[in-house]
């Protein structure tokens, strides 16, 4: 799945985890994440760090894919509890802040078939 704001790119190799098991699995067992890498846990709106190895950012998205707010969560800390957020982006540390900002809407498109949801 690939992530872009007004047309252009952002993370153009994001996961989705859509089920109670990819979920709780999220991120856990990694070292890192290469540039472009992300994972969507959906439904969500709140995330732990336990057991990480390196920080990360936060995306809180509405349903709609607006950006409801960014943070940055270092292991074993737990996020902030975003109500209205239906999902959670987690991306490279260092890479959310700088492109985007609450209140964007995000284009999500299936890398496979090129479609968008926005």
């Amino acid at each position: 799945m690939m992530i872009s704001l007004r047309g252009c790119i952002i993370w153009d190799n994001v996961r989705l985890a859509d089920t109670p098991w990819s979920r709780l699995r999220g991120l856990l067992g990694r070292q890192g994440m290469m540039p472009g890498e992300g994972l969507i846990l959906t439904p969500c709106n709140q995330v732990h760090g336990f057991f990480m190895k390196f920080p990360i950012d936060l995306v809180f998205l509405d349903r709609d894919h607006y950006v409801m707010a960014i943070d940055r969560l270092d292991p074993w800390r737990i996020s902030p509890l975003v109500r209205r957020a239906r999902a959670v982006l987690e991306v490279p540390c260092g890479t959310a802040g700088d492109r985007i900002k609450p209140g964007d809407q995000l284009e999500l498109a299936s890398s496979a078939t090129g479609g968008t949801q926005s």
